[in-house]
């Protein structure tokens, strides 16, 4: 462990390049040492430990007096006392650099008989550890070559400066195993001189806006930095300045000389003043500020005058007793204090007392260094695939940053980047590489860095199905298709202007596959056309040629080509052409041909031809050709020309059959088609009364039947028919006889038992799905005696869905069964002579024991619907629910609320015939003008409009079934804010601290205390401000209190709820007076913690699920710490897999791996400690059953299941 170092008060000019003698050196207590002092002295002093003595047992000198005040370091002495063995492969060697240039030193040590990789260790002199100096000017790398099995470590010095020059140390161990080797590092002079320290510097924060931040220096006062060359400025000695200043005018000249530690600076400074006085009873005092690792040992001595004044030591205002951590020694007039195994809660203020005098120093402790034992490598890898970066730091659990290109990597959960923390291990996490994943990434912590770059690149792309050429005729699909090796998005080309994906050209991209469609191709289609893949510089070309042989358009025409035209009207037949070049037309009519002129004649032009006949006659139907001719080939056709008319009007239909909104009508076709056939029928409706027809159907109707709907029941209506042929509508029908639509309903649905008594039925059913404009009047009940016309072993499965008695005729027929076994209509008795309008109905007055059976019909204006029979008989025997309390999981722990609030309460229950629910409070009958309650058949309430503090306590619930019954009770815990604490004293006043005291609140507002509030006032101002706040206990020490005020306090209680609404304050004050008194340290009696077992947190009776994990939880406290155990039915517990338990900060838990039915039963946990034991049980109830052959496949052995066997089957013996 290195030594500690000391810190200065002050900074000064640096001392010349002479080395004073150590004992020249103690004596000067005002001069600070430079990082070049210390590589000096240690070159001087210090070179054995790079060359130790042949038994290794030697220690290094401790100099007399120095300015550093010694702490043995461990590590040292562990190095000496270890075994020497070779480990460097090749060792660091001396060096020269000049300023500002950079150097690199390399060790190599052969891994091949080591289990792990080796500790290496870097040092300047004696013992500066350069791990902790890593940064822009100091890096230290290490990596591992695994064929030849060595690891080589390497330190870069960059920019190196004066400074830097002096010996060095590389130190290797392994286990049981140390070798060490030591070189020089030369740093030629440079001819600027030194730039002299400006004390402004001493107090800017460390590495500012600064090149040198992170070199090779030390925290707080020791480092010396460089400061960039500025303009000449005169000397200003910002020391005198403070010094002569007036204090308010201390932060005027702290801006304006750029001091940013103002508050530090006034603080030596006052010291300063204060170490002028020559000390009568110090011959030689503490240094002002010592700094030790984490760890090491410290040594603290002064020297005395008297011999004979007592001395004692103190840190932070507490003496320091002896100890195995302090260590007091006397040497004469010198006394010794040493601090053993340094934390960082010895980082404090220290100083030792010696009648009524004192001296004091810091002592500052560091942390050591983390640092990167395995660097990061350099990853290649291709987009989509998982990256991990992974680098070792030399502690578990370090604190460890990344960053991209410079940049941190924030440790975010919706961040791309997942770090991944195992000990040691930290591993940097790409789930899919992209391409801007491309950079360097990073790696840094207090002891180093490591770097390594991550290349994402694309897979190499083949052509699996290139594009072909393709010759496509005008119209036909333009289909090109390739394949390549990666699924990657791509663009199309033609001629090389990009084509877009549109309603007509259609893009596809599925996989590794791209196509591209036009449906039908045009004359600008022909063309180059090429694929590009993205991101890659390859493109995938081929041509489409389009071919256009004349071609005549006779889409539109009727069948056969037939071209009708009306009587006397003009036919202008256009025929659409296409062809390139422009085809030739020539029209004919048999062997004559027909010109462009005349009442027959045709016109060409560009895209079409028209064929023209003026004033139609009959005697122009017949066949007509047309003929094209180009280079490219013809086309002909023959057009029929069919001259008619309109049909005559079809025959008065006939209404055959008429339903609720609907009938069915018929009718003959017209006598006359018109000369065209009849495509179709339009049917139009009228209310008889009405003049108004209304067309039924938009769509020409094929046949001479149809169908019209959505009639109103109740309402006459005529229909007519029109003809239609090619040429239009004829005249309409005559009216068909007047009809009205009227129908019954469909039957009621969902036919169920409701309840029954030893004298009733109640049956209850739904609405029918269709009921008809007629509406419904209500429903009929019947009902049977089973053996009345009814055969018991009929099966009735299907009676609820096709609404049929349940038996069916013809395979009771084929069944042999006799006439006597279907029921009559007479023997159905009507249930309720008068229609009842309610879907529940009660069947009274029926023997008991006695079977029925039962179906309801729906009746309106109709008449009856199809009845729904029940599908079995029905048992008129009343059947007993016992009662069972369905308590709500939020209500199973206690239930508190504020007073004012509301308390609404809901618990279901089951439980029939009947069942009685009582209510009591704390054991006595609950008042109903203070608490509401209602009760129903499946629930009750309970309803506290604004709760009270009286309200609380324990509510019982009962309910019963005959003799049956169910309790459940309920815990209500109304809160309120509580009051103030009593009595506040002022226990004692010393310093800048006051000690308060006081007693809780008389009223705890129903509520546990949870801490109080502490505030304290100025006698001048009478301003309150917290000091305190959720504080515990009822005794408080109030610091930092300005000397010389005059104080006030109160102090808030606090609950659940809130703070108390009142404050009690102190009845007198307290002077911070300026003379300091001594403090008197309070006698604390020794608290016995010991306790039994208590569970503050019971078990709750569960409900579990088979197959489904459950878990059993309660809270115990108890000290010493008791030992749990769990039984199951007073059996113990004990290397069962299916359960685990856990014990965590009292917490208890049992859990049960998928419970099936035989893990019900009663559970107790047990907490034993030697003071007594304590229990506490609840009961497991699982859902569910499983079959044996099941539970012998789950590993329960058959002993036990055939006991689980027998216990199911009393179960189901009890329940029948």
């Amino acid at each position: 462990m290195p030594e500690p170092t000391k810190k200065d008060e002050t900074e000064s000019a640096p001392p010349p390049p002479e080395q004073k003698s150590p004992e020249e050196g103690g004596t000067e207590k005002g001069k600070d040492m430079d990082i070049r002092e210390m590589a000096s002295s240690s070159d001087e002093d210090d070179t054995s430990v790079s060359t130790p003595p042949a038994d290794g047992m030697s220690k290094p000198a401790e100099r007399k007096d120095s300015v550093w005040s010694i702490g043995e370091g461990e590590d040292a002495e562990k190095r000496d006392d270890a075994q020497r063995s070779t480990l460097f492969v090749e060792k660091p060697q001396t060096g020269t650099v000049s300023v500002g240039g950079n150097i690199t030193f390399i060790a190599k040590v052969e891994a091949k008989d080591l289990l792990r990789k080796p500790n290496v260790k870097w040092f300047k002199g004696k013992w500066m550890d350069l791990a902790s100096k890593a940064g822009k000017h100091l890096q230290l790398k290490e990596s591992f070559e695994r064929h030849t099995k060595i690891h080589t470590f390497e330190m870069h010095i960059i920019q190196a400066k004066l400074n830097y020059a002096g010996n060095y140390r590389c130190e290797v161990s392994y286990k049981d195993k140390f070798d060490s080797c030591s070189f020089d590092l030369e740093v030629t002079e440079s001819s600027q001189a030194a730039p002299s320290i400006d004390i402004r510097s001493a107090f800017k924060r460390s590495g500012e806006g600064q090149e040198d931040a992170g070199e090779l220096d030390f925290s707080g006062l020791l480092k010396r930095r460089e400061v960039k060359q500025q303009e000449e400025e005169p000397e200003v000695d910002v020391w005198e300045l403070l010094k002569n200043a007036n204090p308010s005018e201390y932060e005027k000249i702290a801006f304006q000389y750029g001091i940013t530690d103002l508050r530090g600076m006034l603080k030596r400074l006052k010291r300063m003043r204060r170490e002028v006085k020559k000390s009568a009873a110090f011959a030689k005092g503490l240094d002002p500020a010592y700094q030790v690792d984490k760890g090491g040992k410290v040594r603290f001595m002064v020297e005395l005058a008297d011999p004979t004044v007592e001395l004692k030591w103190y840190k932070n205002g507490q003496e320091i007793r002896p100890s195995a951590k302090y260590i007091f020694e006397h040497k004469g007039n010198q006394r010794i204090l040493f601090i053993n195994n340094c934390q960082m809660s010895d980082d404090a203020r220290y100083y030792v007392t010696a009648g009524d005098e004192k001296c004091s120093t810091e002592l500052f402790v560091r942390d050591p260094p983390i640092l990167v034992t395995k660097g990061l490598e350099d990853t290649s890898t291709y987009i989509g695939e998982r990256v991990e970066l992974s680098c070792e730091v030399s502690e578990d659990d370090a604190n460890v940053k990344w960053f991209r290109n410079g940049v941190e990597l924030p440790n975010d959960p919706k961040s791309r980047y997942r770090i991944k923390v195992e000990g040691k291990k930290h591993t940097l996490v790409i789930e899919e590489a992209a391409k801007n994943d491309n950079a360097v990434y990073s790696v840094m912590t207090t002891g180093g860095q490591s770097e390594a770059k991550l290349s994402v690149g694309l897979r190499p792309l083949k052509i699996s199905l290139a594009l072909e050429d393709q010759t496509v005729r005008l119209g036909q699909e333009i289909h090109l298709k390739c394949e390549i090796s990666e699924n990657v998005t791509g663009k199309w080309y033609k001629n090389g202007q990009q084509v877009e994906a549109s309603d007509r050209v259609k893009i596809y991209h599925k996989g590794r596959i791209h196509r591209f469609v036009i449906a039908s191709s045009a004359v600008d289609d022909e063309g180059e056309y090429m694929f590009v893949p993205d991101e890659y510089e390859i493109n995938i070309p081929c041509k489409v040629h389009i071919v256009d042989p004349p071609k005549l358009h006779l889409d539109g025409l009727g069948e056969n080509n037939t071209v009708t035209v009306v009587a006397g009207s003009k036919l202008r037949l256009e025929i659409p052409i296409t062809g390139e070049p422009t085809p030739k037309v020539v029209w004919s009519r048999g062997d004559k041909g027909i010109t462009d002129s005349g009442r027959i004649r045709s016109e060409t032009y560009s895209d079409s031809s028209c064929l023209v006949i003026d004033a139609a006659e009959r005697d122009d139907s017949g066949p007509f050709r047309i003929t094209l001719k180009n280079e490219a080939g013809e086309d002909t056709a023959l057009i029929n020309i069919k001259v008619v008319d309109v049909p005559d009007p079809p025959e008065a239909p006939n209404v055959t059959e008429v339903g609720e909104d609907w009938c069915v009508m018929t009718w003959e076709p017209p006598a006359n088609d018109g000369g065209s056939p009849i495509l179709g029928y339009f049917i139009e409706r009228k209310k008889k009364q009405s003049s108004r027809w209304m067309r039924l159907n938009f769509e020409l109707c094929k046949e001479t039947t149809f169908e019209p709907k959505k009639m109103i029941e109740g309402v006459a209506y005529e229909v007519r028919v029109f003809a239609v042929n090619a040429i239009g509508i004829s005249k309409p029908s005559m009216p068909s006889k007047s009809f009205v639509p009227i129908a019954v309903t469909s039957p009621p649905t969902l036919l169920a038992v409701d309840g029954v008594t030893d004298t009733s039925v109640t049956m209850k059913w739904r609405p029918p799905d269709h009921i008809g404009a007629a509406g419904l009047d209500g429903y009929v009940v019947e009902y049977c005696f089973e053996g009345n016309g009814f055969s018991q072993g009929i099966s009735t499965d299907l009676s609820e869905e096709v609404g049929e008695p349940p038996f069916n005729k013809e395979e009771a027929e084929r069944s042999g069964l006799k006439e006597n076994l279907i029921p009559k209509t007479d023997e159905w008795i009507v249930a309720n002579p008068e229609l009842t309008d309610k879907t529940k109905f009660t069947i009274n007055g029926l023997p008991t024991g006695s079977k029925i059976l039962v179906r309801v019909k729906a009746v309106n204006a109709a008449g009856e619907s199809d009845p729904r029979y029940h599908p079995q008989p029905i048992l008129v025997k009343e059947v007993i629910e016992p009662p069972k309390i369905r308590l709500p999981r939020h209500l199973k722990q206690t239930y508190t609320r504020r007073v004012g609030e509301t308390v609404n309460l809901v618990i279901p229950f089951q439980g029939k015939p009947r069942a009685k629910v009582s209510w009591q409070k704390n054991g006595s009958p609950i008042d109903k003008n203070d608490i509401n309650i209602r009760n129903t058949e499946n629930d009750t309430i309970i309803f506290i409009r604004k709760a009270e503090r009286g309200h609380s306590g324990e509510y019982d619930m009962k309910v019963e079934v005959e003799n049956l019954e169910d309790k459940a009770t309920i815990d209500i815990q109304i809160i309120d804010r509580p009051g103030p604490p009593e009595v506040v004293t002022i226990e004692d006043v010393w310093g800048e601290n006051v000690n308060l005291s006081w007693k809780p609140p008389k009223d705890d507002g129903n509520s546990a205390i949870t801490g109080y509030t502490i505030q304290k006032a100025d006698k001048k101002s009478m301003e309150w401000f917290t000091v305190m706040e959720h504080y515990h206990r009822t005794s408080a020490t109030i610091n930092e209190l300005i000397i010389g005020n005059e104080y006030y306090f109160r102090i808030f209680s606090e609950n659940m709820c809130g703070l108390s609404e009142d404050a009690t304050m102190t009845k007198e004050s307290a002077l911070i007076a300026k003379d300091g008194k001594v403090y008197k340290y309070p006698v604390y009696d020794d608290f016995d913690f010991s306790e039994r077992p208590l569970f503050t947190q019971p078990l709750v009776n569960t409900f579990a699920v088979a197959g489904y994990n459950a878990t059993l939880n309660c809270s115990v406290r108890g000290n010493p710490k008791p030992k749990i155990t769990w039984m199951k039915n007073k059996v113990l517990i004990m290397n069962d897999p299916r359960y685990r338990m856990f014990s965590n900060q009292g917490v208890c838990t049992l859990e049960i791996r998928k419970p099936s039915p035989y893990d019900g039963g009663t559970y107790t946990c047990r907490a034993v400690n030697e003071l007594g034991e304590a229990e506490v049980e609840c009961k497991l109830e699982v859902k569910g059953g499983l079959s044996f052959f099941r539970l012998l496949m789950d590993g329960v052995p058959p002993h036990i299941i055939d006991s689980y066997m027998r216990e199911v089957q009393a179960d189901r013996t009890e329940g029948k």
